[in-house]
């Protein structure tokens, strides 16, 4: 039986996938879990595996193309076998749409008959030379698709044909007066971002702890390792996950009714990539070694700044620290990434006059700042993480 190879959704928001290149040839033979096609999305890149052994037949679409997410790309087929008509697999995929929607409605929806009528007259719909983000793209700048030109492959409209078509219905400026700047559309991940925090902001019960630390010991700590080696960030990660070990409701989840505690520390580290930023995760952060920490660090941020992050490397982040010290920044407050309880804001290391003994001393300090989820944690609670981090920090030695 031909089993179909899709346009997979890795991310909260896509809508469509880039097609770089196809690593296995129609009429190559296929195993099960092989690598068969390289897909980009807005934040990453990554090898889309077999999902059945056989014969790669049918292949719908190409090196890229942009491919609406759940479309059918490929077939893989046993030897001998024609894959699927297309036009049958769209039916079959609207007759099983109208199908599913069935199962939330109240008695009275459609029947099997009536939804196998409505997915024959939606036929077109599937097939018009819009992709899914053309069609939001233009209805939130406002723009008539009747319009538009498409540059796609056989003529397709897409979502960079409607900012384009967006740019050039601006008015001229009047001569004389200044050039009112085109419409901006966010792109998908800045979107997404925009999105996310709005909904964290809103539906997250946040609140924030300061403490400054001294970081003269960190400092000397990295000078020790070699500036080369490892960076202040590297140690922060490597000290809070140690810590978060100490602390367990910190690395905890909020599941919408109840609190899930996570069996391992998976740090989230904030990494700034065009447009926007992704949360880069090192797995089990707090039985690694920082060599090992720090070389995982060094790999995330390389695949960040070449868009080629893989999804294990942006998902099941349980705690994240964003460090804003290297843009000269003294303290920030940072919004939770839901379901995670906290994230950790860090500014930079700067010397301040602080009381030492009763006397005015210059010293190396840190500023963080812990914003948390109050239905997870409570103030103590977060009060007596961020004062053992402090500890730590103090004493990197004796935690690493």
């Amino acid at each position: 039986m031909a089993v179909s190879v899709v346009m997979p959704a890795l991310e909260l928001a896509q809508e469509t996938g880039k097609i770089l290149s196809w690593i296995k040839k129609e009429g190559d033979s296929i195993t099960k879990g092989e690598p068969l096609v390289e897909i980009e999305t807005d934040k990453i890149t990554f090898e889309v595996e077999a999902p059945g052994d056989g014969v790669l037949a049918g292949v719908r679409s190409h090196e890229g193309e942009d491919v609406p997410v759940g479309k059918t790309i490929a077939w893989i087929v046993a030897p001998g076998e024609q894959p699927p008509a297309e036009g049958e697999t769209a039916a079959a995929a609207m007759v099983e749409q109208a199908r599913r929607s069935t199962e939330h409605e109240k008695p009275g929806g459609l029947s099997h008959s009536e939804a196998a009528a409505a997915a024959a007259k939606a036929t077109p719909e599937v097939t018009a030379k819009i992709s899914p983000k053309a069609r939001r793209l233009a209805k939130e700048l406002g723009v008539d698709l009747s319009r538009v030109k498409g540059t796609g492959p056989d003529g397709a409209i897409t979502g960079e044909d409607v900012e384009a078509a967006a740019r050039s219905s601006v008015a001229p400026a009047v001569s004389g007066s200044p050039a009112v700047p085109a419409p901006a559309p966010l792109s998908a991940i800045a979107r997404l971002m925009a999105e996310r925090t709005t909904q964290s902001w809103v539906t997250t019960p946040h609140f924030f702890l300061v403490r400054e630390v001294g970081a003269g010991e960190l400092v000397a700590a990295r000078e020790r390792l070699g500036k080369e080696t490892v960076t202040h960030t590297d140690l922060l990660i490597a000290l809070t996950a140690r810590v978060l070990r100490k602390h367990p409701k910190m690395n905890a989840s909020w599941n919408g009714q109840s609190i899930h505690f996570n069996p391992s520390v998976n740090m989230s580290v904030a990494m700034a990539v065009a447009d926007g930023v992704v949360g880069a995760v090192i797995h089990d952060a707090g039985r690694m070694a920082l060599a090992d920490i720090a070389t995982e660090r060094r790999d995330l941020t390389d695949r960040a700044r070449s868009g080629k992050l893989r999804p294990q490397d942006v998902s099941g982040g349980t705690f994240t620290i964003s460090n804003l010290g290297m843009y000269g920044i003294d303290a920030f407050n940072a919004i939770i990434t839901p379901p995670q309880a906290a994230v950790l804001a860090v500014g930079r290391i700067a010397d301040r006059v602080v009381p030492v003994n009763g006397e005015p001393v210059i010293r190396p300090m840190l500023t963080m700042s812990l914003s948390s989820d109050h239905r997870v944690v409570d103030g103590a609670q977060a009060a007596l993480f961020l004062s053992d981090l402090a500890e730590a920090i103090g004493e990197p030695t004796k935690w690493l």
